[in-house]
């Protein structure tokens, strides 16, 4: 486990900095586009703006590259144990298939389903007085998605297990995915909404600001995906990467160790 957790950890403080590569050419000029917009509206009103506590060119360098590692690090460690606790028993197949496999439906789950209900707006746009409130239901849809999955999958499962069969593994996969969506989007009509962009507030700046928002959330979870498959593979072959040479055995001993105890495959 430990094994898996430090490369976890590498990996996604690794990822964190390509995402911040990201949002720094693609998100930070619409965040820019924002913050004029705000302070243009300000001056027409003949109000002063809060005086700025960190320089903007801090924020959108070390700022944004510090925060996306420290992110990513922590995604990371939270990935290895997911991905221990579930590579034998859920996903199946070599390691690195696997990683990339979880890495794709945690980005669907834990942030592009939330997205879709809860879409983010640019960092100067909206009522400050309600971020708690938005904070919380973003959160909140977050919480409903990832236990949609997990509900979703053993509820196919289960099926399974009673219709042996009559449900092929691909077969569980769909019903495991027709009934998350189902649950997601009862959820997502249940949810209030939240509407606070100004009628006058650029379109192609929103636009692109959301575009760099999933892109930034799509490169951090490849990029992820792809550096703990790459690991997760050189650890069971022996292979050394990063902290030295591990024995071929005590890597495949140390891993299925960890994954053993969760059972079979789907």
């Amino acid at each position: 486990m430990r094994a898996l957790l430090v490369r976890g950890l590498v990996a996604g403080a690794v990822a964190g900095l390509f995402a911040a590569l990201f949002a720094w050419a693609v998100a930070e000029p619409a965040v820019d586009a924002a913050i004029g917009y705000e302070a243009a509206k300000e001056a027409a009103a003949g109000s002063a703006g809060a005086p700025e506590v960190v320089p903007r060119a801090l924020q959108k360098t070390l700022g944004l590259a510090t925060a996306t590692t420290v992110y990513g690090a922590a995604v990371g460690g939270l990935f290895a144990l997911a991905f221990a606790l579930s590579w034998r028993r859920l996903l199946g197949g070599g390691p690195g298939r696997a990683a990339l496999t979880l890495a794709a439906i945690a980005f669907v789950v834990v942030f592009l389903v939330p997205f879709l209900k809860y879409p983010a707006n640019p960092p100067a746009v909206g009522d400050p007085e309600s971020i708690d409130r938005r904070t919380a239901l973003f959160v909140t849809m977050i919480w409903i998605s990832i236990a949609a999955s997990v509900a979703a999958v053993r509820a196919a499962q289960a099926v399974r297990r009673r219709w042996q069969h009559a449900l092929s593994p691909a077969g569980g996969r769909l019903l495991a995915a027709l009934g998350y969506a189902a649950i997601v989007a009862a959820a997502a009509l249940a949810l209030p909404a939240i509407r606070e962009l100004p009628r006058d507030f650029p379109a192609t700046t929103l636009w692109s600001f959301r575009i760099g928002s999933v892109g930034t959330q799509a490169v951090l979870w490849a990029v992820l995906g792809a550096a703990f498959a790459e690991a997760a593979e050189r650890l069971l072959a022996g292979r050394s990467l990063w902290f030295g040479s591990v024995s071929a055995r005590t890597g495949r001993a140390g891993v299925a160790a960890d994954t053993s105890r969760s059972g079979g495959g789907p």
